[in-house]
């Protein structure tokens, strides 16, 4: 599939000498959904700022949609839409018009009948006509992402776009970047949540220090990297591991019930057939055992740890 959005050797060194940016590259392509990960400080802000033009590079070079990003800047904003983390917004503006007027920035004509969808599909046709200080801190963020929308973006930023909102609203963001998606739509978001990036991404991105670490397919970044684990429920607690089954490295929980054995499945030997064998020749019998697969967040913090 073809990259609508290419970023080569991106840096950004900042007037006090910290670099915030070094020489990141990224291939994104056109319908995706990229979620960007990192710790606080990482980069991932600078990041967005700088490919949507309010962060100027020291360094690189950024293509959106064919268009160099400063070349021809203009042609290349056109295609983004940024939903910041915050944004100072007017308070007595009015809910539907501050939505019209961010389509005519981008000199495009007044479509009623789309800013109309937008603030029905983020609940917020019903406050229309009233003005912004009127919202609560969750439709205010819906606010930003009708906003971003206004002009009909090929490409759809979101800076942390469900961090301190409510469940509900977090539900809604998670129900909108899937119908985005099917409208081909790509989407870049970052977050905090792990479990955001496990429900939507197709690929994630791990940033730290400034450096991308690893891009990969979620999917296949689970595969590779996600550790595997087998619970053993015992018929009988144990109030230690015995010394025989020591080279398996097994964890016993806190009540004695339950082993934990943690095991590669894409090893050529997992070597849980041996443990079966020690298990019963140590008169170590269970009732039950069951799998289960590390999730992203475990991936993810091994990876900064790791870096």
């Amino acid at each position: 599939m073809a990259s609508i959005l290419s970023v080569r050797d991106l840096e950004k060194t900042y007037d006090g000498g910290f670099q915030a940016l070094k020489s990141v590259s990224l291939e994104i392509e056109q319908g995706e959904v990229f979620a960007l990960l990192g710790p606080n400080g990482a980069g991932k802000t600078t990041l967005i700022s700088t490919i949507c033009g309010l962060v100027q590079s020291t360094g690189g070079s950024v293509t959106v949609g064919g268009y160099d990003a400063e070349k021809d800047y203009r042609a290349a904003r056109k295609l983004i839409g940024l939903v910041p983390q915050e944004m100072p917004t007017a308070p007595f503006e009015i809910v539907g018009d501050t939505v019209a007027l961010s389509r005519g920035l981008f000199g495009l004509r007044p479509d009623r009948k789309l800013v109309e969808k937008i603030l029905k599909d983020l609940s917020l046709w019903d406050k229309r006509d009233g003005p912004i200080k009127s919202l609560s801190g969750g439709m205010k963020r819906r606010l930003l992402v009708a906003k971003a929308l206004a002009h009909e973006p090929k490409i759809l930023f979101l800076d942390e776009p469900t961090a301190g909102v409510d469940v509900e609203l977090r539900r809604d963001m998670w129900r909108l970047v899937s119908d985005l998606k099917a409208q081909g739509v790509t989407i870049i978001l970052t977050t905090h949540y792990i479990e955001e990036a496990e429900e939507m991404a197709d690929r994630v991105g791990v940033i730290n220090k400034g450096e991308i670490i690893l891009v990969e397919d979620k999917d296949e970044l689970m595969r590779k990297l996600g550790r595997k684990l087998l619970k053993l429920s015992l018929t009988a607690p144990l109030s230690e591991v015995p010394p025989e089954l020591a080279r398996h490295d097994l964890t016993l929980s806190e009540d004695g019930t339950e082993l934990t054995y943690t095991y590669d499945s894409q090893a050529d030997r997992t070597g849980i057939t041996t443990l079966l064998s020690d298990l019963s020749a140590a008169g170590v019998h269970f009732q039950d055992l069951q799998t289960d697969q590390s999730s992203l967040e475990d991936i993810f913090v091994d990876l900064v740890k790791r870096d």
